[in-house]
């Protein structure tokens, strides 16, 4: 990717990340300040579902082509999704421990990212578990199908059928977004921002692993 893009990207995280401290917070029920925690929280679990949703669809073009590309590209999506999930974790226990008193409650929310980080982690495991690499390619792809069938039902239709302590979602049941303008300026800036770093970040993943690829087929030549 080009410096400009970098430069762009660079630009609005560092924005982003100031004015997330800068602008006043309005009330928000009991939130208060710790409302704060959506410029961050929110973009990196939305950054997870982007990314195991690419996986899905990289590993789609997998069977389809049985091009290596593509399980490259679909693992890459997915181990990033991973870490941003684990980052989405992270966050939302660190708001918890100062709004519900502990890091971990067993809401709906934390018990879904808990249980889509067994079915990811379990992805990985399943990579590693295979030697042959065209077998290991078309098993992951079906894995990674099946799995993304899942995120939907945990990450926006579990925590809306169960009773949570979560405050409610951005978009809420009228299907409007209740936020200050100015708040709303930067949430969405965050998004946007986060998002390029995403794109950024999977596009360095993938050349270093196509990289590890003709590295590994020269020595078996």
């Amino acid at each position: 990717m080009n410096r400009i893009f970098k430069i762009l990207i660079l630009i609005i995280i560092t924005l982003v990340i100031f004015f997330s401290f800068y602008i006043n917070i309005p009330k928000i029920g009991i939130l208060g300040d710790k409302a704060r925690i959506i410029f961050l929280h929110v973009p990196t679990a939305w950054l997870s579902v982007l990314a195991f949703l690419l996986s899905m669809i990289y590993s789609i073009q997998y069977l389809k082509k049985r091009d290596i590309i593509y399980d490259i590209k679909a693992v890459s999506a997915a181990e990033i999704g991973f870490l941003f999930s684990i980052l989405a974790t992270v966050t939302g226990s660190i708001w918890a421990k100062f709004s519900w008193g502990s890091f971990w409650n067993w809401d709906p929310r934390e018990t879904s990212i808990f249980i889509l980080l067994i079915i990811y982690g379990a992805y990985f495991s399943l990579r590693s578990a295979i030697d042959v690499p065209e077998q290991k390619a078309k098993l992951s792809s079906v894995y990674s199908i099946i799995a993304f069938v899942t995120v939907p039902f945990f990450v926006f239709i579990m925590p809306r059928i169960i009773e949570s302590l979560h405050p409610d979602p951005i978009i809420n049941a009228q299907g409007k977004i209740n936020m200050d303008g100015k708040m709303m300026l930067v949430f969405f800036s965050s998004l946007f921002g986060f998002t390029l770093l995403f794109f950024w970040i999977l596009n360095i993943k993938i050349r270093l692993e196509k990289i590890n690829l003709k590295k590994l087929q020269q020595k078996e030549i």
